[in-house]
């Protein structure tokens, strides 16, 4: 993930767009403000801790990656985890993409972070085409979750706090290593397109 950026209006939901585009906008918004908050970083830039939190950027990526794709593929669609979600031993170490995450290159948590991120894309247009919002994910809730699946559009509102939390994480984390601050790229990351309306 480079730093190169191209002169493109920053990526912003529509100001009265219908419920689609703007659910989508907001989380392209969140997931272009992540890119740039961890791009362009080395394995130590990647691995560096703010005061006594376990938190590392090359963490937040990697748990990103995995929180895409368990949304949007397994539990929307019903799809068996990829690689390398599908050899994690979840019982023995259930913080596995926090704690593994240093142990893989920058390239590498790069790379799946923005494969994860096509994945969903794809599995997000899919699921839009049969039912729209509305549509269910096809994973079974727990019993104390009160046995309803959750729509498509509560998933969208989902990952888009999951990511504005991760971003402010990101945030201070990234500003520790460089001084890098600021709430907006002043670009659009060129390695992150963006979504046609």
């Amino acid at each position: 993930m480079d730093e190169a950026t191209n002169d493109h209006d920053l990526i912003e939901p529509p100001v009265a767009g219908d419920e689609v585009a703007t659910l989508l906008g907001s989380l392209e918004r969140q997931r272009a403000t992540f890119a740039w908050k961890v791009g362009g970083l080395d394995a130590d830039g990647l691995a560096v801790r703010v005061a006594a939190s376990a938190i590392t950027l090359g963490g937040l990526l990697k748990h990103l990656a995995f929180t895409e794709e368990l949304w949007f593929s397994t539990k929307l669609h019903g799809r068996p985890p990829g690689e390398p979600w599908d050899t994690v031993d979840w019982d023995r170490d259930p913080q596995w993409p926090w704690t593994s995450a240093a142990q893989d290159s920058p390239g590498d948590l790069y790379d799946l972070w923005r494969a994860a991120v096509v994945g969903s894309r794809a599995a997000i247009d899919e699921a839009l085409a049969d039912g729209g919002l509305d549509r269910r994910l096809v994973w079974q809730p727990e019993v104390g979750d009160g046995g309803e699946r959750s729509s498509l559009r509560r998933v969208l509102v989902d990952l888009i706090e999951e990511y504005a939390r991760h971003v402010g994480h990101a945030d201070l984390i990234r500003e520790s290593i460089d001084g890098l601050v600021g709430e907006d790229p002043s670009g659009v990351p060129a390695v992150y397109p963006v979504r046609e309306p």
